[in-house]
């Protein structure tokens, strides 16, 4: 089989109908627009997007809203500043950061970060995150930083327990 052999299948291609031609021809008198009205006239035309009168998508939709990710992590952030407060050689973790009052929820995630600029004893910090400024900072200082997994959240667990 060549190009130009290529034929569509039979009875897939109709020829158009030529409307307003007279009774007997199937379109004639109205030519297929109906009786009176808007859509009967010779130049009528509606607003793109016009649903009929229903209020439109375009302004039902919210406009400078915003849009709310809910697959969205949200961390607990912890300046290292902040850990000025803990012994050298602890071991700081998410239980140890609540008790010291620097995150709120332990089952969130904890990110830290650089800033500040008071001096860090030695830690071992176990957290979700960390910026390569805080990872150079309490290595630095002779601590170490271990990411670990997140958690999942709380609906996720339930649902994979069931």
């Amino acid at each position: 089989m060549r190009l130009d052999e290529v034929r569509p299948p039979k009875g897939s291609r109709r020829p158009r109908t030529r409307v307003g031609r007279g009774s007997s021809a199937g379109g004639g008198k109205t030519a297929g627009r109906g009786q009176k009205g808007q859509g009967a006239r010779s130049s009528w035309s509606l607003p793109r997007g016009f649903e009929g009168g229903q209020m439109p998508l375009t302004q039902r939709v919210p406009k400078l809203r915003g849009f709310y990710n809910r697959f969205r992590v949200e961390y607990q952030v912890v300046n290292c500043a902040k850990l000025s407060r803990f012994a050298a050689g602890t071991e700081v973790d998410a239980e140890a950061l609540r008790k010291a009052g620097l995150v709120r929820r332990v089952g969130a995630p904890v990110k830290l970060l650089a800033g500040g600029s008071a001096t860090i004893p030695a830690l071992t910090l176990r957290v979700n995150r960390a910026s390569r400024a805080a990872i150079e900072v309490i290595r630095a200082a002779g601590g170490e930083v271990v990411l670990i997994a997140a958690a999942p959240p709380a609906e996720e667990a339930a649902d994979s327990n069931s």
